[in-house]
């Protein structure tokens, strides 16, 4: 969810450096030390969780009920700092280089290409994961084993699982197009009422790939890692149907709305008859918050709807990994992912196995009313398809800019 920014140069002389985080002998310790021993060493200290900051209801709920219970079970003080996923890689990369043992930042909100990025340069900690009573209790390991394609291997936690959505207003339109056929000939047929975000913005870079994975034969044939072969057989569909409906779009095309806030704006007013999100709770969100009508509702598309897991890591260079740890382990927790599946707090979906949960656990999330714009996961996991490798992320990210806005 969060962008890059990170120096070549210093990731091509960070990569000539040992792969493992491990920083000194005694943080090796804590990958076999018992947890109960691991959240005593924490009790009292101070936890940095450096996060994407652009939603203010995710802020407020980090502030007020994961700082809370940081606070009333362990004695921890959350401190929560905003900071976009490619800054913090790029400031860890740097800190690397520089032979900084010590850093400032204990937890990170991290996936996707700066995952990737960051633990081949050895920036992170681990592998903890697995220490982690909660993902021991309540994760499928299988479903958090690849990270858009990328392995895993324990040096992450899961956080949370976010899905491709598509919003509309039911007042000024009954039926929303089924397929990505159907879009492309609906936005043809109703000129400046469609447009998405310009990529590398997230929301941007998810809806071209969804389209890619769409009307290039689908998202199979890519899971086995970055083929430039294939994607440049399969690259040019993609364009060609993006530079299809420029000319259809808003603004005929000539520009495109540079974040998803822009989109939501233009949404929000009927300029454009869709938005979109990565977050199923958006709409939801928004008419909570009195930004979208009452009457919004999110659909997907029957080719498919990606999907991703959102997670934790913990840097090298960490001064209190144990911190880090029992945070980690809470956001996983039945508690946590309980609070921040309510839309009222975030909406954010769990990352939990339903078959690892009592069933009396089972029935509170079932009885978490996601409010009428929020589709559930009857609806959501027919359709979902899991993310491409980040490679292609990235390839599908210049090549939007070479092929599509400079074309």
């Amino acid at each position: 969810m969060i962008r890059k920014l990170v120096l070549l140069a210093a990731l091509g002389a960070i990569l000539t450096l040992p792969s493992k985080g491990l920083a000194q002998p005694a943080d090796a310790a804590l990958l076999d030390m018992p947890f109960d021993q691991i959240e005593e060493q924490a009790r009292g200290s101070q936890v940095r969780w450096y996060m994407f900051g652009g939603w203010a209801h995710v802020n407020d709920w980090v502030d007020s009920y994961v700082a809370g219970e940081m606070k009333k079970r362990w004695g921890i003080d959350l401190v929560r700092v905003p900071m976009d996923a490619g800054v913090f890689v790029n400031k860890l990369l740097n800190e690397k280089a520089a032979g900084k043992r010590t850093g400032t930042i204990d937890l990170l909100w991290i996936n996707g290409e700066n995952f990737k990025n960051a633990k081949e340069a050895g920036l992170l900690f681990g592998p903890f994961a697995a220490n982690l009573p909660n993902v021991q209790r309540y994760v499928d390991p299988k479903s958090v084993a690849y990270d858009f394609g990328y392995p895993v291997d324990g040096y992450e936690a899961p956080y949370g699982r976010a899905q491709f959505v598509f919003e509309t207003d039911t007042a000024r339109i009954d039926t929303p197009p089924q397929t990505m056929a159907a879009l492309k000939a609906w936005v043809k047929a109703n000129p400046g009422r469609f447009t998405y975000p310009q990529p590398p913005d997230f929301t941007g870079s998810a809806f071209i790939r969804q389209v890619f994975c769409a009307v290039t034969g689908g998202h199979e044939q890519y899971l086995a890692g970055w083929n430039p072969d294939l994607f440049a057989r399969k690259a040019p569909l993609l364009w060609n149907w993006l530079n299809d409906i420029e000319p259809f779009l808003w603004q005929k095309g000539r520009t495109y709305p540079k974040d998803s806030a822009v989109l939501d704006t233009l949404f929000s007013r009927g300029e454009v008859a869709f938005g979109m999100s990565y977050h199923p709770p958006h709409a939801q969100n928004k008419i909570l918050e009195g930004s979208y009508p009452e009457t919004v509702r999110t659909f997907v598309l029957k080719d498919g709807s990606i999907y991703n897991t959102h997670f934790t890591a913990i840097p090298f260079n960490s001064p209190n990994k144990a911190g880090a740890m029992v945070l980690a382990n809470f956001l996983i927790s039945v508690d946590a992912q309980l609070s921040k599946y309510d839309p009222e707090n975030w909406g954010d979906f769990p990352a939990l196995d339903p078959d690892r949960l009592t069933p009396a656990q089972r029935n509170q999330f079932q009885s978490v009313d996601l409010g009428p714009a929020t589709l559930g996961s009857d609806q959501l996991d027919p359709v979902a398809v899991p993310e491409i490798p980040s490679a292609y992320l990235e390839a599908l990210e210049q090549g939007w800019k070479t092929h599509v806005l400079d074309n």
